[in-house]
């Protein structure tokens, strides 16, 4: 089950499962080792007599808000009642902005707690864990804002274990409003659930709102809510009848989104300054004035249009410009660059938003095409010097806010390369006069880079996720900038009066947000203090000035003697750490070092895991398993980008394409992460080694007769091999060419004891003697010892192996009564660097890499084709710029992939001939 909110969205999502242990008792059937995560009426009686004995007693979601710092306590209490030891599951969601502070387990009334301790001396304990073979991660990335903390444990019969875990945030405020939303998917009946949330704003409670997608008529009447002036309390508690989907059925109702949304009452006197309160010395200011005029702004929108974007990635780019553009006031100024390897504009300069001037800008738009590299240098200081002339030439409206948006989906390929020297020009060319918004396209883009490159100039980064939504989120972005109400905003205190504030000096305010600074009072005894705020607004210098009242939370919520702690100055030490951690990314060398110190002594201090801690969970030890350690991180970009893609429904792969322009390259992919190689066989068979991080793909193709079963994958240490066998048409036409494409998979994990059989119609698993069937046209998700599966109704199979490899098979299903062609299916990795040095087979071969280069570019047979010469393994080849399809995103329709094709089935790419990696039995290793 799960609950979320976050900074606007917090996020969790609590799930309890079981796992009968391998050995049972005599006289009782073999238990498989492989549990479901849901009830499945057609599972045999028998396969679920134990599961069947763990009774998930309780969940609870426990928020509170206490002036947008949200504390979230989620508790799961689960017994089992079988007369054999099982292993219980623990999985929550929760925002990637959150900082875990608490996690324990209570088992027969003994407590393990988490320790939270500096990552580096945690590391040792991490390595121990991988070089045993444990689960070493408790943290993996979960969607777009969401990372998943799972443990699971083993319990004794009639034994029963709690389990908590505690996060914090401070909430942010966009669109004018706070959301509230706990996403509630338990997939069985919770003998006590409940959601309650209370909120504590000294502001006053402007309205509250609560809605939830699963709500039927009879469980509306059960959401609970009381709203007072400053304090908002709701619940949501059904009863074990009340979530059945019908009277005799396990199936529950609560499958869905619970939302809360609200906002605080803002003073309509701008001047009316306010700052609560005082718990151990500490206070917050919010500051969002009501009621306040909006800036003309003068924006540049920078466009990627190298060849990485062609294809859904610019049909989106263009149908949000169009709309983004609409939007725009009249009294704006806008510019539109665009770049390849070349830049080119709209216009030399800025032109007024008039309706004719929107109009042809939109004209101009529906004609960018993806052509070539990708000089990202370039094409933002052309930008920056296009708002500096205009500024210059006193053509912008006075105290109007400049701001270049950035949307890329690469990495620099063309101009100037060097990450950090692009980073050094644009901060000196902007020099603090206009704010730069960096918009990053996918995951094969260096992220890290754009969000540096923005932290510096006074923006901020935001990822664009490649998906049917993509338009959505581009506008969504815009509206957050697109209406600025000050400048320079300055707060102020007297400092004989205050000390370790956090950021008190913002470029912008936009209206929907709002400004949040943090401090601590010199003396206790202080009543009250002067506060002035200024920045430029419309007309003139903005100026207020207010007297800051001591008021003590205790007398404002007489009634509430303890929310949770002095969560003040857990506020003011989150905004702090944040903000470290941000500064370290725009500071001087010699200051790395103290920042990181301070934010790591603040992480220790207030047991918050953020990047520079680590919580180490040491899991009991039990007659059938040793003691068992593990990590929970704070999870960066870099390392979300690695994972994030490989939850297959959760957001959409991206796939990185290089436009040919003028290709003249050595690649050594030695000094490229191994988990940016992806190699994937698919359609009749195209196999397609991408290298995102080149933005790049190499691609060949078999032929053979049907039947055939072709060694995919190889490692000898671990004894991991991937066969494929192929299969043909139905029909051939007399002198046309046969197809064939696979249509049986293979795969043996010798030192796991695990043989997976797929095929078009069924999937067959075994694992040390245990076995399971599953079938495409329902979507589940089955867990073993060393093994997890998940299947996506007849589209896809996730495999995750324990500490070893993930990959997907892919589904294609044609019309059962086509007359020539049939169901096949498609192979693609997507985590394999856990592999030993010795992993080989067609695509095996490349999991460490490959380097080739490609030089002189000619005319080819194919005039929409050209020629190159690739040297690669020793030998030239004359390869040609082709076309082949990845299925990840469209299983229909795919995506054309552009890549360096190699004839004669990738003779001269691979090692020796086709024919060496031909075997005779699905499961046989050459």
């Amino acid at each position: 089950m799960s609950g979320v909110w976050t900074g606007v969205l917090l996020c969790v999502c609590v799930c309890v499962c079981v796992k009968a242990q391998r050995h049972g008792p005599p006289g009782l059937p073999p238990l498989s080792p492989l549990r479901q995560h849901h009830h499945d009426p057609t599972v045999e009686p028998e396969q679920n007599m134990t599961s069947n004995k763990i009774e998930v007693q309780s969940v609870k979601i426990d928020c509170k808000v206490a002036s947008r710092f949200a504390h979230t306590v989620m508790t799961s209490t689960a017994l089992n009642k079988a007369n054999v030891s099982q292993e219980v599951f623990f999985e929550v969601e929760l925002p990637k902005t959150a900082f875990i502070t608490n996690f324990s387990m209570e088992i027969d009334g003994q407590t393990y707690v988490g320790e939270i301790k500096e990552k580096e001396k945690a590391k040792e304990q991490y390595e121990k864990a991988v070089s045993s073979g444990q689960t070493a991660g408790l943290v993996k990335a979960s969607g777009r804002k969401m990372e998943k903390f799972a443990v699971s444990v083993n319990i004794a019969a009639n034994s029963g274990v709690t389990f908590t875990l505690t996060y914090e945030e401070l909430l942010q405020r966009r669109f004018g409003k706070y959301e509230i939303m706990i996403r509630v998917k338990p997939k069985q009946l919770v003998q006590h659930f409940e959601i309650v949330a209370d909120i504590y704003e000294p502001q006053g409670i402007a309205f509250l709102n609560t809605n939830a997608t699963f709500l039927t008529n009879e469980l509306i009447p059960l959401v609970k809510e009381t709203i007072t002036d400053k304090m908002a309390h709701m619940s949501f508690s059904p009863t074990l009848e009340q979530q059945r989907k019908c009277p005799d059925c396990d199936g529950t109702l609560i499958d869905g989104d619970f939302i809360i949304t609200y906002d605080v009452n803002r003073a309509e006197d701008i001047g009316d300054v306010q700052v609560y309160f005082i718990v151990n010395g500490y206070f917050v200011h919010f500051f969002a004035p009501a009621d306040l005029p909006r800036l003309s702004k003068n924006v540049v929108f920078v466009i990627d249009r190298s060849g990485s974007m062609q294809g859904k990635k610019m049909e989106q780019t263009q149908e949000a410009l169009a709309t983004i553009l609409d939007d725009l006031y009249q009294e704006d100024y806008f510019g539109l660059v665009t770049f390849d390897n070349t830049v080119e504009f709209w216009r030399q300069s800025l032109s007024q938003a008039s309706e004719e001037n929107i109009k042809e800008a939109k004209k101009f738009v529906e004609t960018i095409k993806a052509r070539h590299m990708t000089d990202i240098n370039e094409g933002v200081l052309q930008a920056v010097d296009m708002l500096t002339t205009a500024k210059k030439n006193s053509s912008l409206p006075d105290n109007s806010a400049s701001m270049i948006i950035l949307l890329t989906d690469g990495e620099p390929t063309s101009g100037e390369q060097n990450v950090s020297m692009i980073q050094e020009n644009v901060r000196n060319a902007i020099g603090g006069n206009m704010s730069l918004f960096c918009l990053g396209f996918g995951y094969d883009l260096d992220y890290a880079f754009l969000d540096v490159l923005a932290k510096q100039n006074e923006g901020l980064a935001r990822r664009i996720y490649e998906a049917s939504d993509a338009v959505l989120q581009l506008q969504g972005f815009y509206e957050e900038v697109a209406s600025p109400l000050l400048l320079e905003v300055n707060l102020h205190y007297p400092g004989s009066v205050v000390n370790s504030l956090t950021n008190s000096h913002f470029r912008q305010l936009f209206n929907g947000t709002e400004i949040v600074v943090a401090g601590q009072l010199n003396e206790l005894e202080v009543d009250n203090f002067l506060v002035e705020v200024s920045a430029q607004g419309l007309e003139d210098e903005f100026l207020v000035r207010g007297q800051a009242s001591v008021e003590e939370w205790a007398l404002m919520f007489p009634e509430q003697e303890y929310i949770f702690g002095d969560f003040t100055e857990r506020l003011w030490a989150y905004l702090t750490i944040q903000q470290l951690l941000d500064k370290r990314d725009n500071c001087a060398p010699e200051e790395i070092e103290n920042i990181t110190a301070e934010a790591l002594d603040l992480s220790l201090k207030y047991n918050f895991v953020t990047p520079l801690t680590s919580m180490v969970v040491t899991k009991p030890q039990t007659d059938e398993k040793p003691e068992d350690t593990l990590i929970a991180d704070k999870l960066s970009e870099e390392q979300r980008r690695d994972i994030t893609p490989l939850d297959f429904d959760a957001v959409s792969v991206p796939i990185a394409l290089q436009s040919i322009g003028t290709p003249n390259f050595a690649v050594g992919l030695s000094s490229i992460p191994l988990r940016s190689m992806k190699l994937m066989v698919d359609g009749d068979p195209h196999f397609i080694i991408e290298i995102p991080n080149l933005n790049d793909a190499l691609c060949f193709n078999t032929d053979d007769q049907p039947g055939t079963i072709f060694n995919l994958v190889r490692d000898p240490l671990t004894g991991f091999v991937v066969n494929g066998q192929t299969i043909g048409d139905k029909k051939v036409e007399p002198g046309s060419k046969g197809h064939t494409y696979f249509g049986r998979f293979g795969i043996v994990h010798e030192t796991f004891d695990i043989r997976l059989t797929v095929t078009t119609q069924e999937i067959l698993v075994s694992e040390q003697g245990k076995h399971e069937e599953l079938l495409w046209s329902k979507t589940s998700t089955v867990k073993g010892i060393n093994m997890e599966l998940h299947v996506s109704k007849d589209r896809s199979l996730t495999v995750t192996m324990k500490n070893s490899v993930k990959f997907v098979i892919i589904l294609h299903k044609v019309w059962k009564k086509h007359p020539y062609h049939q169901d096949y299916l498609g192979f693609y990795t997507l985590d394999s660097h856990l592999l030993s040095q010795s992993v080989h087979g067609l695509i095996g071969q490349f999991f460490h890499g490959i380097k080739f280069e490609v030089s002189d570019l000619f005319q080819g047979k194919d005039p929409e084709k050209p020629d190159a010469t690739m040297s690669v393994k020793g030998n030239r080849l004359t390869v040609t710029r082709g076309w082949q399809r990845d299925f990840r995103k469209d299983v229909k329709n795919g995506e054309t992939v552009p890549c360096w094709f190699i004839h004669n089935n990738g003779t001269g790419l691979i090692d020796g001939d086709l024919r060496d990696y031909v075997v005779s039995d699905l499961f046989k290793s050459i």
